[in-house]
Parts: C-alpha cells; structure tokens; sequence
C-alpha cells in the first residue's frame, strides 16, 4: 500500500502504523493539486508495489462561510483539493487497470455532494463534481473489469471536522457538545464517524481488507461477478457502524453482506 499526504510527518507516521500492525505500506509526501506530483506519486506506486489495483481518492479540504465572503482563492482551493485531485490521480492509475482488465477506483465524496447546506457553497459543488465525475468515469470503463464508485460519509472524526466546529464555536458562541449537536443535526447523525473504527463491521475495514473483498463492490475491491454489474454508484455512510445503500441493487447486496457478517 502507498499512503500519500501533504505532510510528510503525518503520512510517515500512518505508514509506520500500518506496518506495526502487520501491513505492508510506504509514504509518499505530495500536493496531490499539482500534476508533476501526481505523476511522481505513480512512479513511486509502481516501483514500490508494482500494480496497483485499488485507488482510494481522500484527498480533501473545506471551509464555511457566506457566498460574499467565499474569495476567489478559497473556491478554487477547495474545488482542487475536492475534485481536480481525484482527476489527477484517477487518470494516473486508471489507465493501467483498464490495460489489466482489473480495478477499483473509490473516491470518497460526501453527503455535500448529493444536497446543499448553507455557508458551504464551494464545498458541496466540488463534492458534486466528485459525484459527477465518479458516474461518468465509471460509464466510460464499463466493461473494462475497471468499477469506479463513491462512498458519501456524513461528519467524521478529523482535524477539518474540527475546524467546522470552531468556526460554528466562534460565530454562535456555543459550547463544543452544543455545535457538534447542531452540526451532525443537519445530517441526521447521533455521532461522528471515528477513522479508528476499523474493526469487522467498520466501513473503512471493509473499503481496505482483503478478506472482505468478496462481498460488497460498492465500496470493495469486490467479486467480478457483483463488480461488473455495480459502478458509477454512491454509498451513504452517516454511522460509524453500517454504510446505507442508495438504490435497490446496492441495498440487496449491503443486506447480503450484512447476513454474511452476523452468520
């Protein structure tokens, strides 16, 4: 596995987790916004672990506030860190999937993607776009072994979580249990969603593991027999525990998957 951020402290520090816990991962700093880096993080790839079958677009950043308060700036640093990044790094390593006849392409969207929200204008157009692109990625590899689909979390537990909680904090003046509460309100959430949730029923264990490759393609390096017939889709995760499907096939599979998990 290749774990790549702009800080090379924390990315180093994540690969030294994974490999104390018995993986096999190696750090990568880059600016996944700009396309030499991008093209620099696919050579690394490819020496390091050779092909690569999974791609996990997470690349991310936001900011709130109202439309005439949104520079310029911002909109074009959350669109890049949003959607060109998942572009950047799809058009990368596609292409040697589809050559394969294997892949999986997951880009981590958002609930902001699939409606609004007030004072996140920027935002929730580049997780639009994140959506958009995924569904017309997806229908251009079709047939090719390659599924390209979205995983839409609600607030999960980050450092860009918690600065939407400071400046919620620092404009209504309420105490941090009062903003989280008001914040995961707008999304139907009793909680955030913990990244330390990897356990067997945690939704980013399934998006990762080996051994739950086999049940649902929505979000897993999946079965080709459900892989080929589920792409360009997007899966809701506002829990920690179980991700909700957003159409009939998804569901049918998420509720197979889940009868697998509790036999």
């Amino acid at each position: 596995m290749v774990v790549t951020a702009r800080t090379r402290d924390e990315v180093e520090r994540v690969a030294e987790e994974l490999g104390a816990s018995g993986g096999r991962a190696f750090a990568f700093a880059a600016d996944l916004t700009d396309e030499a880096q991008v093209w620099a993080l696919g050579a690394f790839a490819r020496e390091n672990v050779g092909a690569v079958d999974l791609l996990v677009n997470s690349a991310g950043d936001s900011s709130s506030a109202p439309l005439h308060r949104i520079a310029l700036e911002d909109w074009n640093r959350v669109m890049a860190a949003n959607a060109t990044t998942s572009f950047l790094c799809a058009r990368e390593l596609a292409p040697a999937m589809v050559a394969r006849g294997f892949g999986r392409v997951i880009n981590i969207a958002s609930l902001a993607g699939l409606e609004g929200a007030r004072y996140v204008s920027h935002y929730c157009a580049a997780k639009h776009a994140v959506i958009g692109f995924t569904r017309a990625l997806a229908l251009e590899l079709a047939g090719s072994g390659v599924t390209v689909n979205a995983v839409c979390p609600g607030y999960v537990s980050t450092p860009m979580t918690e600065r939407t909680l400071a400046n919620v904090q620092t404009r209504t003046g309420l105490a941090r249990g009062e903003a989280l509460a008001a914040v995961l309100a707008t999304t139907g959430q009793d909680r955030l969603i913990a990244l330390g949730h990897a356990g067997p029923v945690g939704p980013m264990y399934r998006v990762m593991s080996k051994d739950g490759a086999a049940d649902l393609s929505g979000v897993l390096k999946a079965a080709e027999t459900i892989a080929k017939a589920v792409t360009g889709y997007h899966i809701i995760c506002v829990k920690s525990t179980v991700p909700v499907g957003t159409n009939d096939t998804v569901r049918e599979i998420v509720a197979t998957w889940n009868a697998r998990i509790s036999a």
